[in-house]
């Protein structure tokens, strides 16, 4: 049983002016004010309506596009709104895409349309369409492999299957084929690629998303194709007879252009110069409405933020939200941020980003010197009763995050149950009818432990092994 809500005005303005006195870290009055953010988030979070006015008054927003440019004016206007000291943005540059449309059926030797979509900055095919045999690989590795004669002019066809998990680690084995495979079926003269959808569902919805394109000489289309759809090439390609594939696709390429990092402080009232960064990606692909990927975070750590905000004074570092732009397309927003910012990292004193849904968290990580376990431990005692347990000293900090860890930032990570996350991710069936309000009041409740305990304790962190 969680303890009730005290009064901000009253029981927890006296624990603020112990936890003033007395500059110890994570002492008991700095836990038991975490402890009434918690209970406050449990009660009063208004994560849901930040995702529902996101995904509602702008929806799709794809690095570069208007959808991204109404984005970051509603960021800058929801955080003033919400309280913080200050907002402002930094410009990243990025590369542009239009999408365009992308059909595909079987010709041969059983007609039938299948459900498809181009991944990320993917080619056109000639004026008309093509029409080639496809070729089968049970993952990138065996494309890879392949001799060019058995790919040249043939549609690749990587059939892999991504495999259900609550921490998503079957992710990275399937992606090794949206990331690596265009490349791939393009230096081996391939006509087009097709790929299994990198998803855990078995809905006729085709996942797109990111893949390498940088330096490619001569691109090829690229599609990704539903899991049913996968499932009936795979059954015509155990009838024995060749199989062709007619793709219509066209895409354009358009010229490089601005978007933005949107950055938001509540100022620190001791040591304004020693940063907690709490971040999501502001970005989104077209397809759907970016509930999931990444509006939930984005909620998430505002709503950290304004419930700190509130407090009768202000913590002792500041905390700095961060919603990175053109995440989807390569981290572009936190690669920018830390090269930017180089000569500041030190002041960085633990990173930590939400971008995995919107499912209950149930496992606090951390990337901190051994030294510093204690004030996980500490931290724990207030995250425990939310079903969350402690887990291994290995935290990337997120996507983002981990382009700070890579340079020796502190991290942690609170990680969600992403059972059903790659049922929706990437798809038009990321939505807001996905997102439960109440998960998300229990992800703000942990949050708001974790930040607020990082932004009141004394000393820091120090650096960590950037080894892996």
């Amino acid at each position: 049983m969680l303890k009730p809500l005290m009064n901000f005005s009253g029981g927890l303005a006296a624990a603020l002016l112990v936890t003033a006195a007395h500059a110890v870290a994570l002492k008991q009055e700095d836990i038991s004010v975490a402890e009434v953010l918690r209970d406050r988030a449990l009660e009063s979070s208004d994560a849901y309506s930040h995702v529902e006015s996101l995904t509602v008054e702008v929806g799709p927003r794809r690095a570069g596009t208007k959808g991204d440019e109404r984005a970051v004016a509603w960021a800058q206007q929801k955080m003033k709104d919400l309280g913080f000291d200050r907002v402002y943005t930094e410009q990243i540059d990025v590369k542009r895409w239009a999408r365009g449309h992308a059909h595909a059926e079987v010709t041969a030797p059983f007609p039938q349309p299948l459900v498809v979509t181009s991944l990320g900055y993917g080619a056109s095919t000639p004026e008309g369409g093509l029409t080639a045999e496809i070729v089968e690989f049970a993952d990138v590795d065996a494309l890879l492999k392949a001799p060019a004669r058995k790919v040249k002019g043939k549609i690749a066809f990587i059939n892999k299957r991504m495999e259900r998990a609550r921490t998503g680690e079957g992710y990275g084995p399937a992606a090794a084929g949206r990331s690596k495979g265009m490349r791939a079926a393009a230096e081996k003269g391939a006509a087009a690629l097709l790929l299994r959808s990198v998803g855990t569902d078995s809905d006729r919805f085709a996942h797109t998303g990111m893949m390498s394109v940088d330096g490619v000489e001569n691109p090829v289309p690229a599609l990704a194709l539903s899991a049913p759809d996968a499932n009936l090439l795979e059954a015509m390609l155990k009838r024995g007879k060749p199989v062709q594939v007619k793709l219509n696709v066209h895409n354009e390429a358009l010229a490089d252009g601005p978007s933005f990092n949107v950055i938001g402080e509540v100022v620190g009232r001791e040591k304004p110069e020693e940063v907690v960064i709490i971040g999501a990606h502001l970005d989104s692909w077209d397809e759907g409405t970016g509930a999931l990927d990444d509006g939930a975070g984005v909620a998430v750590v505002m709503e950290t933020a304004r419930l700190i905000a509130e407090l009768p004074q202000r913590p002792r570092r500041t905390l700095r939200v961060v919603l990175f732009g053109a995440e989807e397309i390569g981290l572009v927003g936190a690669k920018q941020y830390v090269e930017a910012h180089a000569n500041d990292l030190e002041k960085i004193v633990m990173v930590s980003e939400s971008d995995f849904g919107a499912g209950k968290i149930w496992r606090f990580d951390t990337r901190i010197p051994e030294s510093k376990f204690a004030i996980a431990d500490q931290m724990m005692q207030l995250l425990a009763p939310l079903g969350i347990k402690r887990g291994d000293n290995k935290a990337s900090g997120g996507p983002d995050g981990s382009v700070f860890v890579a340079q020796g930032v502190p991290a942690m990570t609170l990680h969600q149950d992403g059972t059903d996350y790659f049922d929706y991710h990437h798809t038009p069936n990321d939505t807001l009818d996905k997102v439960d309000p109440e998960n998300l009041k229990q992800n703000v409740a942990a949050w708001v432990v974790m930040s607020f305990l990082a932004t009141e304790m004394e000393g820091d962190f120090g650096r960590v092994s950037t080894e892996h």
